[in-house]
């Protein structure tokens, strides 16, 4: 009977532990965000130290054969039916387009302090050079203005894959050195409509990536390789992904050069190069599993920083590619070798390396060229957690030695860690979507691994979490969700997911 009588409690003393009660769990909740965040915080990095996020023209923006724009390579590769997953296509993606200032907002909500976006060639000149679309000049003039209005720095990378088709088809693209020149008209007209804005330049984003998956096996666009190397109709795996390189780091070099003569004195602003890379841990102790590991790391990253930082390929590349490997004239040495105010680093995750032996009944080919074989465990255990990707694992002290890698063979260069991230399937719930506690952890243990190298001197000005959005994820389509904001592709409505609000906590002004 005791338990049914109502004892009276003053409303005071009511209001009093009621009060304590929201506290406590207040105090509980901000502890275990507190926790969440492994310590980090602003105050973690030093002072200036830049967060953002970053996505690509192709990927975000849609209005893919609108307002002006001339298609790009990709416009045309992912016409092949069965080469997206369920034939999806960017033409509309996330209309950033038209979301712009929503997802500006976002960012400033989250507390971020920059926005790394690319510009898409082909809506500033719809056949690569010659005729300007103004439309297209005017998007990204308000896209800057409003960026510039809710206090994000705009960092503006000129190419993420999208070269535009008419240069495709007028002299193949990369594979001709009057890409060059266009690419520089092309950066030069970016530096002077957008440059008293943009202190921020980035000329091509994973040029590996580019040269390779677009010209050893096919798997991006233009789709090129030998035959024996992946589906396509034409291509020499062999020799055009070198050929593609050199002129991509030669139109690097070029757009640099540009800046520096005619726009650096007055708008002083800075201008890098956007690296992926890998890293490489060799599979076992012996010499080969090593020699392995670091031939790797000279076809990966070596391929584009070497020629930059001291003026020539690897040794290793040339001693293995031979003549199928390009040279630099004395005049392109002095124009690439110091190219560079900062370079973007893109890291995401690890594999273990092994020697492979040679197979000679096939052609050469770029990949093959490494004499090495990646392997995502050793002793049956597998390197890291894995995210949706089948090549993506987390793997944070790779991290760690990657930025020491540069820092240590590459002279301690100004770095910007570009990309970093993980995904989910593409065809998760909103709420399976927005309860990302793996990609928090990611996150967390990835820039923990980063401060660890600032702490030892590595000179890491910056960070961007890859992406803001989830989107258009190339071969992948929309079974792929990196985001830390969920989009709902049936209206595109944005919802930013725990791990938005994770960096939200971790950023915040104190």
């Amino acid at each position: 009977m005791w338990g049914r009588i109502p004892i009276p409690i003053p409303i005071p003393l009511l209001c009093t532990l009621l009060l304590c009660f929201l506290l406590t769990q207040c105090k509980a909740l901000a502890l275990a965000t507190k926790f969440y965040s492994g310590g980090l915080s602003r105050k973690s990095f030093p002072k200036g130290f830049v967060f953002g996020t970053a996505t690509s023209a192709y990927q975000v923006e849609g209005m893919a054969h609108k307002d002006g724009r001339g298609p790009s390579i990709w416009d045309e590769f992912v016409k092949k039916p069965g080469i997206i997953a369920n034939n999806a296509t960017a033409e509309v993606s996330v209309d950033q387009y038209h979301r712009y200032k929503e997802d500006v907002d976002i960012m400033a909500n989250l507390n971020m302090d920059a926005y790394r976006f690319s510009i898409s060639w082909s809506r500033i000149f719809p056949k690569g050079a010659g005729e300007v679309n103004w439309k297209g000049v005017a998007y990204y003039n308000r896209l800057i203005d409003y960026l510039i209005e809710r206090g994000i720095t705009p960092y503006a990378n000129l190419y993420h894959y999208d070269l535009p088709l008419a240069l495709e088809r007028k002299y193949k693209g990369l594979l001709s050195p009057r890409v060059v020149k266009d690419f520089g008209d092309y950066a030069e007209f970016c530096f002077k409509t957008y440059g008293d804005r943009v202190k921020n330049w980035m000329t091509f984003n994973e040029p590996r990536v580019i040269a390779a998956l677009g010209y050893n096996d096919g798997f991006h666009a233009p789709g090129r390789c030998s035959k024996e190397y992946g589906n396509c109709t034409e291509g020499n795996s062999g020799t055009e992904p070198y050929i593609a390189a050199h002129h991509l780091i030669l139109s690097h070099a070029e757009a640099v050069q540009r800046y520096r003569q005619k726009y650096l004195a007055k708008q002083k602003g800075r201008i890098g190069i956007l690296l992926d890379f890998v890293w490489y841990e060799p599979l076992t102790r012996g010499k080969k599993d090593n020699y392995a590991a670091q031939r790797a790391r000279d076809f990966h990253i070596g391929w584009f920083i070497h020629p930059i930082v001291y003026g020539e390929y690897p040794k290793t590349m040339q001693d293995i590619v031979k003549d199928r490997l390009p040279k630099f004239t004395t005049e392109e040495v002095k124009m690439v070798k110091g190219s560079m105010d900062f370079v973007g680093i893109n890291q995401y995750t690890t594999y273990y390396m092994y020697n492979q032996q040679i197979n000679k009944t096939k052609p050469p080919g770029y990949q093959q060229d490494w004499h090495a074989g990646f392997n995502f465990s050793k002793n049956g255990v597998q390197i890291g957690p894995r995210a949706n990707s089948y090549w993506l694992y987390e793997v944070p002290w790779g991290l760690y030695k990657a930025i020491n890698y540069i820092k240590e063979r590459y002279g301690n260069p100004t770095m910007i860690l570009s990309e970093n991230g993980m995904d989910d399937p593409g065809n998760v719930t909103l709420a399976e979507g927005l309860h990302d506690i793996k990609r928090i952890h990611y996150y967390r243990s990835y820039l923990v691994a980063l401060k660890k190298t600032i702490d030892e001197g590595a000179n890491v000005i910056g960070y961007f979490a890859w992406s803001l959005v989830d989107n258009f994820e190339w071969r992948l389509g929309y079974t792929s969700r990196f985001g830390i904001v969920y989009v709902d592709y049936k209206d595109l409505k944005r919802y930013p997911k725990m791990s938005a609000n994770w960096f939200k906590y971790m950023l915040r002004r104190q």
